[in-house]
């Protein structure tokens, strides 16, 4: 709960100011980041691409893929969440404490906090500037009011687009309120 202590006033800015939205963060952010500011390396393999990203890849193109990170990030990512130009999946992959994805929302992000993490991804590899922007994430997905009726599956919905690690999520949110008092 060291990270609580040290951003509990910027944790409050946001309204994460209840054990129960405070629960659901931190179990939301643990599974993506292992509470680390980390860049998501997609070292997959081709078994991993075809089980992970099934909709992107064929068995040949995932063999011709695998443990190619930067390929992967521009086939994954390439045309949606803004991203327009080759290199774009890569350069606007996973960062963070929330894993924040896609050159829509670091525009967005550089927008409305006047840091410049479009020409800057990696200052999303620092701390401070990696909790911003996973609270920027939270607020602008509005996750306090599925946090509230404790709606992990919406929470988990609105953050990774789909459910993977759910049972990881249940489990960290468990932990979460037991500790918090929840």
């Amino acid at each position: 709960m060291a990270l609580y202590e040290k951003y509990k006033s910027l944790l409050s800015k946001y309204s994460v100011n209840t054990p129960l939205r405070l629960a659901h963060f931190m179990a939301q952010i643990e599974h993506e980041s292992g509470l680390k500011a980390i860049s998501e390396n997609l070292n997959y393999s081709a078994e991993g691409l075809l089980k992970t990203f099934k909709k992107y890849f064929t068995k040949e193109t995932a063999l011709a893929c695998e443990r190619k990170p930067q390929s992967i990030a521009n086939i994954v990512y390439a045309n949606r969440m803004g991203n327009t130009s080759p290199g774009d999946g890569w350069k606007y992959r996973g960062r963070g404490f929330i894993q924040l994805t896609g050159k829509t929302n670091y525009s967005t992000l550089t927008k409305d906090t006047g840091i410049d993490f479009v020409n800057n991804p990696d200052l999303l590899l620092e701390e401070a500037n990696a909790m911003v922007a996973a609270l920027w994430f939270w607020d602008k997905k509005k996750l306090n009011a599925p946090a509230d009726k404790d709606d992990v599956l919406t929470v988990t919905e609105k953050i990774n687009g789909g459910t993977n690690g759910i049972d990881h999520r249940k489990e960290l949110l468990a932990k979460y309120k037991k500790l918090l008092n929840a």
